[in-house]
């Protein structure tokens, strides 16, 4: 997987949060994006997903030597994030089962070994609304790691997690390095360590003085 930036920019209001930015992500090389609070870092994840729009600006997604269009592009990627909304009146077991209706597993995994693999074992039966924060979290994440996806995009990952959980997530997210694009928000350098590219945007940040 590739996905190409060229002059990608977004403005709320008056104020550009970043433009002119061009950018390369690809399989193996796992990129961080970075920046401090209100840089743009959510949303540019949110861009390259396909939930925002750019106020200006390109991305293509390449897979295989082929261009994919927007609605293979959808099929092809997972996205977790503290902000995204579960089914709270579903119960564990249900939450699984209905989000593998429309993603392929990575694994042949029972949803008691799925939700085993989560650390949520015990709360098969338990509804979604329930769960503490660091559940929550966890299901998110596992919902992420454990689809066939080529593109797996995580914002501040470990939001809400206890250590237990932030070292399942690290065990986890190792695992897909070389199988997927991986591009983490982030601004704990735990959380991210093993990037090897890092997309910091502040240096996008003066550009954005100068776009009209």
């Amino acid at each position: 997987m590739q996905i190409e930036l060229r002059g990608l920019g977004k403005k709320y209001a008056r104020e550009w949060i970043f433009s002119r930015l061009d950018w390369q992500f690809e399989t193996g090389m796992p990129c961080a994006v970075t920046g401090p609070n209100g840089s743009g870092k959510s949303t540019l994840l949110q861009i390259i997903s396909g939930a925002l729009p750019p106020t200006r600006g390109e991305i293509s997604y390449t897979l295989q030597d082929k261009k994919l269009d927007g609605d293979a592009w959808f099929r092809t990627q997972s996205y977790a994030a503290p902000y995204l909304d579960l089914i709270e009146e579903f119960s564990l077991a249900e939450s699984i089962r209905f989000h593998f209706r429309f993603k392929e597993q990575r694994e042949h995994l029972t949803v008691k070994e799925l939700a085993e693999r989560m650390q949520l074992g015990r709360a098969l039966d338990k509804k979604v609304g329930a769960f503490s924060s660091g559940m929550k979290q966890r299901l998110r994440l596992g919902l992420a790691f454990y689809s066939k996806s080529d593109l797996l995009i995580l914002d501040e990952p470990t939001s809400n997690l206890d250590q237990r959980g932030i070292d399942w997530y690290l065990e986890e997210v190792q695992l897909l390095l070389e199988k997927c694009c991986v591009l983490i928000g982030s601004n704990q350098k735990e959380e991210y360590a093993f990037c090897t590219r890092e997309l910091h945007l502040n240096d996008w940040k003066n550009k954005s003085k100068f776009s009209k």
